[in-house]
């Protein structure tokens, strides 16, 4: 039930400063040490470590090997205060790491419903949204930001400070130090390929956004040419969708450049995932 006491398996150590809600369970040979906070109903399977000042929503499920908050990968850390906040139903599978801000950052945050698979690693000061899926073996360096329901498939790797938009896709083995804009679908070296068509049906986007998307792809990355000349004359075209208008903010915003058109025009859309 809901509003049960804590269930902490015998094997397992839990620091004097966890705070657990109703409901958490916590099973076998799993470690807690800092100023840590669990939200009502979450599970932790067995050989989960959770360290330092870290705060987990209600209904997350962490599996075996899992690590949340520990010390960044970063040469200046000197071990000063940092940490990280998950919101709810986030799923860490085996092996999964979400590291603590570093020297010079604050926090790691996570949103809810995010599915994080085996050996998935969120580095320092990232910044995920909600309804994300970062596959297996994908990793995301220091101070990434990953929107609302994009997808960063598996060994993907992502450089530090690059944003994926939301409804985004990386494909598999695919990596990018560039970022990559919303709605649209990368693979290889930061190379846009299309729309994420399948992704956008998903998740119920209008066909009339659909057919603008399309458009301002073409318009934009259908060949190589000067994105800011592109930009403003996809703006003078008319009455814009508001997925579009979306891409458009993004891609103005961009500090590190955004990923490239590919070199074939005839590129499509992900129409067979």
């Amino acid at each position: 039930m809901s509003d049960a006491p804590p269930r902490i398996h015998p094997t397992s150590v839990v620091g004097p400063d966890v705070q657990l809600a109703a409901g958490v369970e916590i099973g076998p040979l799993c470690l807690l040490q800092g100023k840590i906070k669990l939200g009502a109903r979450t599970r932790l399977i067995g050989h989960v470590t959770i360290l330092g000042i870290t705060e987990l929503g209600a209904d997350n499920v962490l599996h075996p090997g899992a690590v949340i908050g520990d010390e960044p990968q970063d040469l200046t850390y000197t071990g000063v205060a940092r940490s990280v906040k998950i919101g709810d139903r986030n799923i860490f599978r085996e092996y999964s790491t979400v590291h603590r801000g570093c020297e010079h950052g604050d926090v790691t945050v996570m949103g809810d419903d995010n599915f994080m698979m085996q050996n998935a690693h969120v580095a320092h000061d990232c910044r995920v949204g909600n309804s994300t899926i970062i596959a297996g073996g994908a990793l995301l360096a220091g101070w990434v930001e990953v929107g609302d329901r994009a997808l960063v498939s598996g060994n993907c790797v992502v450089h530090q400070y690059t944003r994926i938009g939301r409804l985004a896709m990386m494909r598999g083995l695919s990596r990018t130090s560039r970022d990559l804009p919303p709605f649209c679908m990368m693979d290889g070296t930061h190379t846009l390929r299309g729309i994420n068509l399948v992704g956008l049906k998903r998740a119920g986007i209008s066909s009339k956004s659909i057919h603008a998307l399309r458009h301002a792809f073409s318009a934009l990355f259908g060949a190589r040419q000067n994105l800011k000349l592109a930009l403003e004359r996809l703006e003078k075209s008319g009455d814009l969708a508001p997925e579009v208008i979306e891409m458009i903010a993004f891609i103005r915003a961009s500090k590190r450049g955004v990923a490239f058109g590919p070199h074939d025009p005839h590129a499509g859309d992900d129409s067979d995932a």
